[in-house]
């Protein structure tokens, strides 16, 4: 994992900028991650797994003013980011540490992620959900706005053109364009949307869906009895 914490502390900064035309659809996006993170709970406990500079607990604290967050990322520079959005805060923890083996804490009413676990392997992805799963209260929810592959060769290729071509389209340099490239081809491990749905059953989870997909950009919604 430490070549991950090296390539996103080198785009620590400009990360936030760039969400919207790296991201087709970026509002909906993160609109529907948030829709999906319901409780019955007003003040939830919530946990952003690979929080980066806190744009998802952000948009969460809008939706919840009173909840209480913790900050999971194994990027410091990028949590330095959430720092600073928050500073003032007393109710937001920031943990610095690889959440594929680190201390989860909790318990938790919900537990969200964006564009994070994709960075992970087949078995870290299906034993992270299963620890999301125990960190979990009964009702609580997973939420994970993350990327899927195509279930088949010629949807992943279609839903890359479609990225590329996203890309291409925007205001990007072409130094920045090249960097999300090289940061896609060798740090993103997309898995089919219908593994992705299966492990979470596979964890513990009860209902389990998706609740968003554009393309290769999906929200998966998991919760607990």
């Amino acid at each position: 994992m430490d070549h991950i914490r090296k390539a996103f502390d080198a785009v620590a900064t400009e990360y936030d900028a760039q969400r919207e035309f790296v991201i087709p659809q970026m509002r909906e996006y993160y609109g529907a991650a948030v829709w999906a993170a319901e409780s019955p709970n007003p003040s939830p406990r919530i946990l952003d797994v690979g929080a980066g500079t806190g744009l998802l607990s952000a948009l969460l604290l809008e939706k919840y003013p009173t909840a209480t967050l913790t900050l999971l990322d194994i990027s410091e520079k990028m949590l330095a980011v959430a720092r600073e959005r928050f500073r003032g805060r007393d109710t937001i923890r920031f943990c610095t540490g690889d959440y594929s083996q680190a201390d989860l804490g909790g318990p938790y009413d919900l537990v969200c992620s964006a564009l994070s676990i994709h960075h992970l392997g087949q078995d870290e992805k299906r034993r992270l959900f299963c620890r999301i799963h125990d960190v979990l209260v009964p009702g609580g929810l997973f939420v994970n706005a993350d990327q899927a592959e195509g279930e088949t060769p010629y949807f992943s290729r279609r839903y890359l053109e479609y990225w590329n071509a996203f890309l291409e389209n925007g205001p990007l340099s072409r130094e920045e364009h090249e960097a999300i490239l090289k940061r896609r081809d060798t740090l993103d491990k997309n898995e089919k949307l219908s593994d992705q749905l299966a492990w979470l059953r596979e964890a513990g989870f009860s209902d389990v869906d998706v609740v968003y997909r554009n393309r290769t950009f999906i929200v998966t919604v998991a919760g607990k009895n």
